[in-house]
């Protein structure tokens, strides 16, 4: 689904660019918000076809916000993948138990990463 709009929800401004180069370099078209409040409202506003949502945001964490969109009738069929430093044993089936569509630690495997977006794309519901 190469020319899709992706919201991008990153606070780290190095891993918003480096998230964002990929994706345009893949095709799709991004926007980007530094907080989860932010990139709700975005996701309202625009309607992605994909939502990546890091984890450790400031004021509303990355959990809540994903709470929020998947509670929105607007916005629940997005797929949302978790975007985390949190790599450890059991985080990965927590975050997918609690909503999320996928997951992809930090840092980020650039090969990987367009792989786990397209993926996303094509099983969307």
């Amino acid at each position: 689904m190469s020319g899709a709009l992706i919201l991008i929800v990153e606070d780290n401004p190095k891993n918003l660019k480096l998230f964002r180069d990929v994706l345009q370099f893949k095709g799709y078209e991004t926007i980007e918000a530094a907080s989860a409040e932010a990139g709700i409202a975005l996701a309202r506003e625009r309607h992605p076809a994909l939502i990546l949502m890091d984890i450790q945001l400031p004021e509303m964490d990355g959990r809540e916000a994903m709470k929020v969109l998947k509670s929105d009738e607007t916005t629940r069929q997005i797929p949302i993948i978790a975007v985390t430093s949190f790599a450890m044993k059991g985080d990965r089936e927590d975050l997918l138990a609690n909503g999320f569509n996928d997951y992809l630690a930090k840092p980020v495997n650039i090969k990987e990463f367009p792989q786990v977006v397209e993926h996303n794309l094509n099983t969307k519901s």
